[in-house]
């Protein structure tokens, strides 16, 4: 008489088939979630060197145009950190006024800095003012003069940075003008390896970004 094959050997096969089948699914899916991910890192990086280049760019532009005008000396540039400098001479002594050397070296500016914020929705610019740790001696109160009042030196950064940020920009849609954020950090951010007290801290630094839409 001839043996029946066993049903329980039949059914062991099946399910190893169908563990074998699942293990293989499971595989392709997180190679594909790698590959995903590594394409979405890849995309992220360019995106972002690409971003970094669109401000060197600009960076470079405006820093022709300030050599142009021969005015060199009142402004650094920091393509690597995307930030450029205003120095304490872009300023009136002691006050928040543009000097007039300032404002014909900056025209040419303006335009191009109102088109980077109004052709990247996604671009911010921060407009920071700092001094010096010498303590404001006495209140200004003489607005017309100084552009300003102030009886310290946050105040007074404040200022030049609100200052600064008309000088570079204008007058813009309020939709814009939000994503310049202004701030004043008076002596607290001294350069470093600069002593407190050195004129080289009366700055205002202006760094622009690119991020990334929400």
């Amino acid at each position: 008489m001839q043996k029946k094959p066993s049903e329980w050997i039949s059914i062991a096969d099946l399910m190893s088939g169908v563990m074998a089948v699942v293990m293989l699914l499971l595989v392709i899916s997180v190679l594909q979630n790698t590959y995903a991910e590594m394409k979405h890192k890849q995309e992220m990086e360019s995106s972002q060197q690409n971003e970094h280049q669109k401000i060197a760019t600009l960076l470079e532009d405006i820093q022709s145009s300030v050599a142009e005008q021969g005015a060199g000396d009142l402004i650094d540039f920091n393509l690597e950190q995307s930030k450029i400098t205003l120095k304490d001479n872009v300023f009136a002594r002691g006050s928040a006024c543009i000097t007039p050397e300032a404002e014909t070296a900056f025209s040419n500016i303006e335009d191009k800095i109102t088109s980077f914020l109004e052709q990247s929705s996604n671009a911010r610019i921060f407009v920071e003012g700092h001094t010096d740790n010498i303590p404001v001696s006495q209140p200004v109160t003489d607005y017309r003069r100084f552009c300003t009042v102030y009886d310290d030196n946050y105040t007074l950064s404040a200022a030049r940075a609100r200052e600064a940020r008309k000088l570079l920009v204008g007058q813009l849609d309020t939709s814009i003008a939000k994503r310049i954020i202004v701030a004043g950090y008076g002596d607290s951010q001294p350069i470093n390896g600069i002593a407190p007290e050195d004129d080289a801290n009366r700055r205002v630094e202006v760094r622009l970004a690119l991020y990334d839409e929400l």
